[in-house]
């Protein structure tokens, strides 16, 4: 039911793709069909030569599934945002360029993509800007919304993240959603080591005003990281809204770790949308924390990514699925340079190839090295 459409790249070039910046074009495509609606999780490895080439690959692939792009993270310096918007011929969704804290700014790392076919897409829009759809289907209602960021960038941090998430509410509201109905949060603070706890009171603020913690805390990625703009704060987010108690949407805990609420990081570990004939388990960016919420294994990447594997597996294992049930997942890494390392268990671990995207930033903890997040997709 959920297939790998493209992946033109074989087992052996695995470690070359997080090595070489020359390495691959390759395309890797794995399409999630819920209630009509099928939703496209696109992962390619980007850079400045080749970017034109992957973006057209793109287009080309989706208009022969008459799909149509809803969402695009590109990773890299914000000196490659103009020519990104200048290689896409036709521009209509929220591009969100991800220039990391830990970032040179002189490379792109790489590109994700979602895209959606067989649903009608009902554009949100902040001022002149598309930032996202909705969509119906009988199961429920979706939204996924990219390149949220406060109007006034000369207000201080705490300020710009209150209204990122005034803002997030407002834009649901265009799909009669409340910010209860959010599932998921992807949120990127530029130099995000100086203020992360600041961040951290704002959130839980915020939550405890729109009963947030009555009803599910959202999974959720927080990244050192800025976008085009340079603002303090850009975030995306999917909401859901089941019709009938046939969709259940759930927080996921993970066997491995304790609740990030018990050292005030607002988040859940997981949620799981469980949907008539499918499932989509999205798992929160993810370190080497050790079960009472401790840093382990300081200063060595290669340990730290063995046990974040450890603990995403078991997330995955909890729900019955397993690492062949990837649809998408983003890699940051505090050093770009120790990339090849999450390559290497991956094949000395027997694992398929994920479709992974590399991402230099700085994770929320200034010892924590490595951190992935990934969706996970299998058929009820």
């Amino acid at each position: 039911m959920f297939t790998v459409l493209k992946n033109k790249s074989d087992r052996k070039e695995t470690l070359n793709m997080v090595t070489d910046n020359q390495s691959s074009n390759a395309l890797k495509i794995v399409d999630f069909p819920h209630d009509g609606v099928k939703a496209y999780f696109i992962t390619a490895h980007a850079d400045e030569g080749n970017m034109n080439t992957i973006f057209d690959n793109v287009s080309a692939e989706m208009a022969a599934n008459d799909a149509k792009i809803a969402f695009q993270y590109l990773f890299g310096g914000r000196q490659f945002y103009p020519k990104a918007v200048s290689s896409i011929k036709q521009l209509n969704w929220p591009l969100t360029l991800l220039h990391g804290d830990a970032c040179s700014g002189s490379t792109i790392t790489g590109t994700q993509f979602i895209a959606l076919s067989g649903a009608e897409l009902n554009p949100v829009m902040d001022g002149a800007r598309k930032v996202g759809n909705w969509y119906d289907t009988d199961d429920a209602r979706y939204c996924l919304l990219g390149d949220i960021r406060a109007d006034d960038l000369s207000r201080g941090r705490e300020e710009q993240a209150q209204a990122v998430f005034e803002k997030m509410e407002s834009l649901l509201k265009q799909a009669d959603m409340e910010f209860t109905d959010i599932a998921r949060t992807w949120l990127y603070l530029n130099n995000l080591l100086e203020w992360y706890d600041e961040f951290n009171a704002v959130r839980t603020k915020f939550f405890e005003e729109r009963g947030t913690f009555n009803k599910m805390v959202p999974a959720s990625t927080g990244i050192g990281a800025g976008s085009a703009a340079g603002e303090e704060m850009v975030c995306a987010l999917l909401a859901v809204k089941p019709k009938h108690d046939g969709v259940k949407v759930f927080a996921v805990p993970s066997p491995l770790q304790c609740p990030a609420l018990d050292y005030k990081s607002s988040f859940a570990r997981a949620v799981e949308i469980d949907q008539p004939g499918s499932r989509l388990l999205t798992i929160s960016g993810t370190a080497s924390i050790e079960p009472g919420g401790k840093t382990v294994h300081l200063g060595d990447t290669k340990k730290q990514i063995e046990l974040t594997m450890e603990v995403v597996h078991g997330i995955l294992k909890s729900r019955d699925m397993d690492w062949g049930d990837t649809a998408r997942a983003i890699a940051y890494f505090k050093d770009d340079s120790e990339a090849y390392m999450l390559a290497a268990y991956c094949i000395e671990n027997n694992l398929p190839e994920l479709p992974v995207a590399i991402s230099h930033a700085d994770v929320c903890r200034h010892d924590l090295l490595f951190e992935i997040e990934l969706d996970a997709v299998k058929a009820n």
